[in-house]
């Protein structure tokens, strides 16, 4: 037993199979007690030397444990998986006396374990070939087998390996493939391929397996049709649709399924809602599909958003009661659901629909119909009145029209910092066991709950570690055990580039626990952090800045508490609660630290706060004064400069010369800050020089999106917009997912709304994903709640960027339907009618005017067009020859500012 813990202690975990093998089950178990001492010692070592003997503790405890539960435990234990190779051989030849079926549970239990990499798949499969049993199936060994066959693809000497031919040299694939349609999540190697007609890919190469017998056709078709009505993520969706195309249904299997497609139309995502639309075409033309399905089929999609699925329906209803006038009694009304689809176009062929069909003598379906025809708008009326006669529109209240606007978000005072061990021992192991510095991914949600957290945390680390030095540290020591900064500490400078609130956080503990020097907090407070060519760096770095004071802070319980810790949500301070917390700084004889002082004037409502500069110069203190100064002042952080570009009129040039490298870029530069530079740190000093922004110079696209970005500026909303422009400019042009996150912070934020803030809409509304234009249209209907939305400026702003070809019009469409839905058509209407005069300028109209005239004839004919100005060349476009969606439309909307 001592010389495996030698051997152990040394690192030689090449000696270990052979001295674990050299003990009887008394020693093993003797040597266990030992190994597991040895495993709490190491976790308070350095990474180097915890790394050395790392992979000989993992095996030895492995070889010593001698029931298979604990023996798994051990295997998975985390703080034992830091190692390069891996020790999986090693702990084979450990465990080469055991029992088959002790192999075989041991198997069983890893496999039932989070372990997916390839290294484990071929570990539990080694298990299980010497245990004599199945390998297990589970969803860990299923990802490792994907993972290895990946792998596999790429290790042959001329190229890559054919997919189909690793597969049919594989020994687990009739038992792993199977598991694939079950997975709550497909492995992402599954779903990938090259091109949209690749034969080298998943569903190509299980097609290949069905038909040569390795796995059962049925079965696999079966379990598509499964998953397709079941839902699940985008990716996972298309790759059984494609699975299930290229094994080729039969007609009985549709038969069969009948009410499968009936819920995949209703609730698919649209390729899948348009196969299974095929499919009930198919079985309609065999006879199969009853009047009742097709009705209830029906009525489900033409309740979807797209077209061309509420298109097709039409014609699949249209074509049943051409065949059979008989049903017109239960289809016509079905039918009549499109009327409330937003789209002019499906309504009027939903209309004419209904009037080839109408049976004569069946008063009790024309009285449906024409009940049904009431939400239909006044471009239908004629054609409604030609058909029922006079529609009787119900109780309509006359009077003035009223928008329909969100109220008015109100800031929400943040909790009391957390005032004892136990609160502050909570909150923060709460943050930092999940969070980016430990490899996972929070960004979406970190940015949904702010910046609120973290700040109270690291108020209640400063507060309690003055008060409950001794507890605070013990207890944080035992609830963070096996966390990085926890045991380890920093061995080097922070980077101020990506820097995120959970670093900032266990760099503040790090310092409470003593993983952190000194020395290192001396050298990371003097440190300039205020560096880079972004503003994302340069918000990071003050973040950092606080981050090193702090952790100085803990270290000597200088401070009671923090000066810019924010009183409401948004980040906002308070000024005569700052002036209190000054007050108590005064009578405890500190001085303020820089940066938190700093942070603190960046936070402070000023507008309407001269009664709290008045107290703040009372004080008689260097800050106080400054205090004073910064709220009577009363100025944005830095001035922004408009763009002097204009919409008027459509760019000259072609549209390469619009779509040019620089033409294509429309931001916003801000101006100098004298005042920064000469009172603030130097980790500020990026904030108050002038900035031209770039699209192309900044490596923080993709990232976790940083609600502490927006908490820096609180009250400079205008500032912090013209900063993120290069963010929103990728969203609406190449369409990274997500950057919109920011602009309902921005219209809470505090400051003039200016040509930045609606730029920056504009941006939001033209974005290339729905989840960002759904941001944008929040922010916008709350700036128009605040009476703060300029719908000239914000229209003009539009107009820009779909000249310069950076918002494409059927996505401005998109949020301007979604917004007007809401009750805000004179809000959208305002908007558009600034819009619409570029894009009728174009001599060849820009693909979706039609619906974005739609979308305004709809909001005008709701509100009217008092206080609207005429829209230039809306009168030239309706009085064109022809019955396009555009002339049509034109029409609709040019009558309303006849009326």
């Amino acid at each position: 037993m001592n010389d495996l813990l030698t051997a152990v202690r040394a690192g030689a975990h090449r000696d270990v199979p052979a001295l674990v093998l050299g003990l009887d089950p008394a020693g093993r178990k003797a040597a266990l007690a030992e190994l597991k001492e040895l495993r709490k010692e190491v976790r308070g070592w350095d990474w180097q030397r915890q790394d050395r003997i790392r992979k000989a503790l993992h095996v030895a405890g492995a070889g010593c444990h001698t029931g298979a539960a604990g023996c798994a435990t051990w295997i998975g234990g985390r703080d034992l998986r830091g190692w390069s190779r891996s020790p999986y051989p090693l702990i084979l030849v450990a465990l080469g006396d055991r029992d088959p079926a002790w192999l075989g549970d041991l198997a069983r239990r890893l496999a039932a374990k989070s372990l997916n990499s390839e290294a484990e798949f071929t570990f539990i499969g080694e298990l299980a070939r010497m245990a004599g049993s199945p390998i297990p199936v589970t969803d860990s060994i299923v990802e490792g087998w994907v993972e290895r066959i990946g792998t596999a693809r790429w290790h042959g000497r001329s190229g890559r390996t054919p997919l189909i031919g690793i597969l049919r040299s594989d020994p687990h694939v009739a038992v792993l493939a199977p598991r694939l349609f079950e997975m709550a999540e497909l492995p992402g190697q599954v779903s990938w391929y090259e091109t949209a007609d690749s034969t080298d890919h998943w569903p190509g190469a299980l097609r290949t397996l069905a038909e040569e017998g390795v796995l059962d056709r049925s079965r696999l078709a079966e379990r598509c049709v499964t998953r397709l009505v079941r839902g699940g993520k985008t990716g996972d969706e298309r790759f059984f649709l494609t699975v299930l195309q290229q094994l080729g249904i039969t007609e009985d299997e549709e038969r069969e399924h009948l009410r499968d497609w009936m819920g995949m139309a209703a609730d698919g995502i649209s390729v899948v809602a348009g196969h299974a639309q095929d499919v009930l075409t198919r079985l309609d033309a065999r006879g199969e599909l009853s009047t009742r399905d097709l009705a209830e089929a029906s009525g489900a999609v033409l309740f979807r958003r797209e077209k061309k699925l509420v298109r097709g329906q039409l014609i699949l209803l249209g074509k049943v009661l051409g065949r059979d006038a008989s049903t017109a009694g239960e289809l016509l009304p079905v039918v009549a659901e499109a009327f409330g689809n937003e789209d002019v176009a499906l309504q009027e062929r939903a209309l004419k629909l209904i009037a080839r069909h109408l049976p004569a003598g069946d008063a009790a379906l024309r009285e449906e119909l024409s009940f049904a025809a009431q939400q239909l708008g006044p471009i239908h009326r004629e054609a409604v009145t030609a058909l029922f006669g006079a529609v009787d529109e119900g109780d309509v209240v006359e009077g003035p029209y009223e928008e329909l606007l969100p109220p008015v978000p109100e800031p929400v005072h943040l909790d009391p910092a957390p005032g004892s061990v136990a609160e502050v021992v909570e909150e923060v192991s709460a943050q930092l066991k999940s969070r980016s510095w430990q490899g996972t991914t929070p960004g979406a949600l970190a940015a949904a709950a702010g910046t609120s957290p973290f700040e109270r945390a690291l108020d209640g680390l400063v507060r309690v570690a003055r008060t409950d030095r001794a507890e605070l540290t013990e207890a944080l020591r035992e609830a963070l055990a096996g966390t990085w900064y926890a045991e380890h500490g920093v061995d080097h400078q922070p980077e101020p580039a990506y820097m995120t609130t959970d670093h900032a956080l266990a760099l503040v503990v790090g310092s409470l626990l003593g993983r952190v020097s000194y020395q290192s907090v001396v050298e990371g407070k003097s440190r300039w952090t205020g560096t880079g060519t972004c503003a994302h760096a340069a918000l990071n770095g003050v973040l950092l800045a606080r981050a090193w004071e702090a952790a100085g802070d803990v270290a000597t319980a200088r401070v009671p508490f923090l000066l810019a810790t924010p009183t409401w949500h948004t980040g906002s301070l308070d000024p005569a609660e700052l002036v209190e917390r000054l007050r108590t700084y005064q009578r405890l004889g500190i001085t303020p630290g820089p940066a938190d002082f700093s942070q603190a004037l960046l936070r402070v409502r000023r507008s309407g706060a001269e009664e709290a500069a008045d107290a703040a110069a009372a004080l008689g203190t260097p800050e106080g004064d400054r205090l004073a100064a910064w709220i009577r002042a009363d100025e944005p952080l830095v001035p922004v400069l408009r763009h002097g570009l204009t919409s008027d009129r459509p760019s000259a040039g072609n549209w390469w010369q619009r779509s040019a490298s620089g033409v294509r870029q429309v931001l916003l530069a801000t101006k100098e800050r004298p005042l920064i530079e000469r009172e603030f740190p130097r980790s500020f000093h990026w904030l108050g020089r002038p900035h031209i922004p770039s699209s192309r110079d900044c490596y923080h696209w993709g990232a976790d999106q940083s609600p502490h970005w927006t908490a820096t500026l609180p009250e400079d909303g205008e500032t912090l917009a013209a900063w993120l422009m290069p963010d929103l400019l990728r969203t609406a042009d190449e369409g990274p997912r997500g950057s919109a996150w920011c602009l309902p912070r921005l219209v809470e934020a505090g400051g003039e709304a200016g040509v930045a803030l609606h730029l920056a809409l504009a941006y939001g509304l033209g974005a290339r994903h729905p989840e960002d234009r759904i941001s944008a249209v929040d922010a916008l209907l709350v700036l128009a709640a605040q009476g703060r939305l300029d719908t000239v400026l914000l229209g003009r702003e539009l107009g820009v960027l779909v000249d310069h070809d950076l918002v494409k019009v059927n996505r401005l469409t998109d949020s301007a339907r979604t917004a007007a839905a809401t009750g805000a058509y004179r809000t959208v209407l305002g908007v558009l009618a600034r819009v619409l005069p570029t894009l009728l300028a174009y001599e060849k109209a820009p693909r979706g005017i039609g619906d974005l005239l739609a979308v305004a004839a709809e909001c005008a004919e709701r509100c009217g067009t008092e206080g609207i100005e005429p829209i230039a060349g809306l009168a030239a476009t309706a009085g064109r020859k022809g019955s396009s969606q555009t002339v049509r439309q034109a029409a609709r909307l040019a009558k309303t500012f006849k009326e």
